[in-house]
């Protein structure tokens, strides 16, 4: 693995530990796909650094906990904008 490749991966790790973000949140960041954020935290840093490999597991799994209540709360803006727009 190249260099570059290992020290985004623990950059990104490190990031999403600190900030709690989501994969896509962590993407629009640091310039790449969410495949690329994804298969950095899941595949290539616990060969790197298994400790930080199983924190940035527990934020990520946390974060799928709670998707679905954030995608509630989406749609409800969505609607809520269209409501807005519509009264004046």
């Amino acid at each position: 693995m190249k260099g570059y490749i290992e020290e985004r991966a623990v950059e990104i790790a490190k990031y999403i530990i600190e900030t709690n973000t989501t994969v896509r949140e962590t993407a629009k960041i640091f310039g790449v796909s969410k495949s690329t954020v994804h298969k950095d935290v899941t595949e290539r840093l616990p060969k790197i650094n298994p400790a930080l490999a199983k924190e940035v597991k527990q934020v990520l799994d946390k974060n799928k906990s709670e998707r679905h209540l954030r995608g509630g709360m989406a749609t409800k803006m969505k609607y809520k904008q269209k409501k807005i727009g519509t009264e004046e």
